[in-house]
């Protein structure tokens, strides 16, 4: 599947009317002011000359611009094209926002995609205006400013906690993405919203979505199915045990309207990166709702069910293999009964 190429006058209208539906599909870049926008940014909509569109916040950055201090247009939910489509440009982006190419390098993302590197890196420029190195290279900047403005983590943790490999890396992307140093940037934050400090190897921030957004649903889902040793919910809470890349993690996630507020502790803080992946993929976070309800509403049966109850997702997985065994037992006449005999299997191997 070919990646469709942005359609400019689509694209310039999406930004003139400031539509949020597309905040995180593409971002605009403004050749007059060298910053890249979200297009629902409230700033006065720039002149059709002076604009240009990319897919990607990577591809702005290789072009020079630095991202907008009004509107963040790092901090929107991703695009919903990396959950939908199953090329190897969406497959990629999949894997660098669990943090592949921090630990495995370009080599080990094109060998997990069956590409070779010059393969991937012209594909993904190709396709994304960018190669892995600089997609990355954004995923971390994106995190990090996550990190801090949403945490109270020392400076030099985020730094690492986001995949950059020195303080200095980290402090010059930080610079060249936002125009601001980490310091400066985490003082942006409101006072309002200023997070408690956490023990080591804790963290507690939000994770944005877009509305509407029927957490209620995907919560009520998993906890019918919810396994004992492994996972728990309870109220508008959902916690369970994690194997990540580099060790051990436990999650509490609750649910809100607009976001999803987890807490965690993780065994090493770099495999941070691949935690908020799996926690976006889980409540299906990166979707687009509105024209999911759009969708399901042409149906007679189920448009009063998608006005009553707007903004429904699909509940993803934390593990994949995990869904894999537990799609194989479940297999039953009954939900009751497929949790039954994936309990009993979680009971005879010990849950991780």
């Amino acid at each position: 599947m070919t990646a469709p190429a942005l359609d400019f006058d689509a694209c310039y209208a999406a930004s003139s009317g400031r539509d949020a539906r597309f905040d995180g599909q593409f971002v605009l870049a403004v050749r007059s002011t060298g910053i890249y926008c979200r297009p629902s940014c409230p700033a006065r909509t720039p002149k059709r000359e002076n604009c240009t569109f990319y897919a990607t916040s990577a591809a702005a950055h290789l072009a020079g611009y630095r991202a907008c201090k009004r509107c963040l247009p790092e901090a929107v939910p991703g695009s919903p094209a990396w959950d939908l489509r199953e090329d190897v440009a969406a497959r990629a982006m999949r894997l660098i926002a669990s943090g592949v190419v921090d630990r495995e390098g370009v080599a080990g993302l094109a060998h997990r995609l069956g590409y070779s590197t010059r393969q991937l890196t012209r594909t993904l420029t190709e396709q994304l205006g960018a190669g892995p190195l600089a997609l990355a290279r954004a995923q971390r900047a994106q995190t990090a400013r996550q990190l801090l403005v949403g945490t109270a983590m020392p400076v030099g943790d985020v730094a690492f906690a986001s995949g950059f490999a020195s303080i200095r890396q980290f402090n010059d992307t930080m610079a060249e993405v936002f125009g601001l140093t980490p310091t400066a940037l985490r003082s942006t934050a409101r006072r309002a919203d200023a997070p408690a400090a956490t023990a080591p190897g804790q963290i507690s921030l939000r994770l944005w979505t877009r509305e509407p957004f029927d957490g209620g649903a995907i919560h009520d889902w998993m906890a019918v199915r919810a396994i004992d040793g492994l996972e728990h919910a309870a109220g508008a809470r959902y916690s369970r045990s994690l194997a990540l890349s580099r060790g051990a993690a436990t999650a509490s996630l609750t649910h809100a309207r607009d976001h999803i507020a987890m807490s965690a502790r993780l065994e090493h803080l770099d495999d941070l990166p691949e935690l908020l992946a799996r926690a976006r993929r889980l409540y299906d976070l990166d979707a687009d709702p509105l024209a999911i309800d759009q969708a399901l509403a042409t149906d007679p049966a189920l448009a009063p069910l998608v006005a009553a109850a707007p903004g429904q997702r699909v509940p993803g997985t934390a593990d994949g293999f995990e869904m894999l065994v537990r799609a194989i037992l479940g297999q039953q006449v009954t939900v009751a009964s497929g949790v039954t005999a994936v309990q009993r299997l979680v009971d005879a191997l010990g849950a991780p």
